[in-house]
């Protein structure tokens, strides 16, 4: 008999609807205490505030950007950039960039230096993008040797030194690459 009883039950719409309800409702229940369990405030409950005034980054200040530090760049590109005397190129950039590369390894050409082929150093416009007492960064717009069938190009490069006695080095070299975008039209 408790069957014939479980089957009317169930066979009814309105207690089917019933139960629908009831397990969207424990559905709904559960949903939200995961979310609670997983997605709570993780904030410290410890945290103590102080009447000191913040830590505030102070940007370094601007400064007048040595010479040396052009012709630097400028050997720079006529060298690495170019593939041309790469010996003497790499002495004139950081370990960092150089990647752990020994001299005989940096004087194959498989160096971690974007490259091209720059003209005359001389009709490159270097553009300071940043200037500070022992590191620069120019946006540079090189014009390709002729013949070659590319055409001029932009890049980035970064200077750096230890101190103001330090010679400079080149730490960073990438293009200056904007993405094409769609046309909306």
């Amino acid at each position: 008999m408790e069957e014939a009883s479980d089957r009317s039950f169930l066979s009814s719409p309105r207690n089917q609807r019933r139960v629908l309800v009831a397990a969207l409702v424990v559905f709904a229940i559960g949903v939200a205490t995961l979310t609670f369990v997983f997605f709570r405030n993780t904030g410290d409950p410890t945290e103590t505030f102080s009447n000191e005034p913040a830590n505030v980054f102070k940007p370094q200040k601007t400064t007048k950007i040595d010479p040396d530090a052009r012709l630097v760049a400028g050997k720079f590109i006529k060298t690495a950039v170019a593939r041309k005397n790469l010996a003497s190129s790499y002495d004139l950039v950081t370990p960092e960039l150089r990647q752990g590369m020994t001299r005989a390894e940096w004087a194959t050409g498989n160096i971690p230096v974007v490259y091209y082929p720059a003209g005359k150093i001389e009709v490159a416009a270097f553009k300071v993008d940043q200037s500070y007492t022992n590191e620069v960064v120019w946006e540079v717009l090189i014009v390709p040797k002729p013949g070659s069938g590319v055409k001029p190009a932009r890049f980035y490069v970064g200077l750096e030194r230890t101190d103001e006695k330090a010679p400079w080095k080149v730490n960073y070299w990438a293009p200056n690459y904007q993405a094409a975008l769609p046309d909306p039209g």
